[in-house]
This record gives structure tokens, C-alpha cells and sequence, in this order.
């Protein structure tokens, strides 16, 4: 149990395909105090989640088996509880054309794997501070 004193915890969920993406991403996120990580392998996993929780961040992969990661934010975007939450595109893709479209559907960020550490605790550490300041889509 938390403590009075205790931060309130930033729940952020990871959506990622692959384990070892994943797992390395939780590692990185936990080690930011109070953070709360849930975990995704999949897009219904990951819309399921959006839907049913609040979250203060996403961490969203773009290749994902189904109907990928663009449609998992423009679903998100659309009308889950979650469609204020900020989202950080994390994906092989470094194309110019991917990242705008992902703007446009309201990413707050894009992350081109393979990642560093540092980069990803910074950008988590931003959304999470700027919380209240959510990016609405381009329509």
C-alpha cells in the first residue's frame, strides 16, 4: 500500500509486439519514480486497455500484427477515456511521411528505434510533466 506521502503513481502503458521491446521500455519507464507500467502485446490487448483505464502516458509501437499501431491511435484519439492521453510513437519507421501522419493523429512524440535510454526517459519525463496539455488531432 502507498503511503500519504507518496507520489500519486503516473500509470503508462507500453504496446509493443514484441517481448524484448517491451520489456526493455518497462524497465526503462519503472525506473522513473512513480510510474506504473501495463503492458501490451497486441492492438486489441492495447485497445482494451485504453478503453477500460485512464492512462497519463502511451508508449505505442506503429508495426503490430492486426490492424497496427496508426489505426491503435486514431482509435484512441477517437473517443476512448484515453483520447487526451498523451501518446509516444515508438517505431522502427523513421520515414518523414509516417511521422507526419502520426502528427497528425495526434502523437505527441516519435521515438526511432533502437532506442536510448536517455532519449526515451526524456520524452517520457516531458509528456508526464506537460500532462495537462494534451495535443489534439489534425483534422
Amino acid at each position: 500500500t502507498r503511503g500519504n506521502d507518496m507520489p500519486e503513481a503516473k500509470r503508462v502503458l507500453i504496446v509493443d509486439d514484441e517481448e524484448s521491446m517491451r520489456l526493455l521500455l518497462h524497465r526503462i519507464v519503472e525506473s522513473i519514480p512513480a510510474a506504473e507500467v501495463t503492458l501490451a502485446a497486441s492492438c486489441e490487448e492495447a485497445l482494451q486497455l485504453a478503453g477500460s483505464r485512464g492512462y497519463d502516458l502511451i508508449l505505442l509501437d506503429l508495426l503490430i500484427p492486426g490492424i497496427g499501431g496508426i489505426e491503435v491511435l486514431s482509435r484512441i484519439r477517437a473517443g476512448s477515456q484515453n483520447a487526451a492521453t498523451p501518446v509516444i510513437v515508438v517505431s522502427v519507421m523513421s520515414d518523414q511521411d509516417t511521422k507526419i501522419v502520426c502528427q497528425s493523429l495526434g502523437a505527441n512524440d516519435y521515438i526511432v528505434k533502437p532506442i536510448e535510454r536517455d532519449s526515451v526517459i526524456a520524452a517520457v519525463e516531458a509528456q508526464l510533466a506537460g500532462r495537462g496539455q494534451p495535443k489534439a488531432p489534425r483534422i
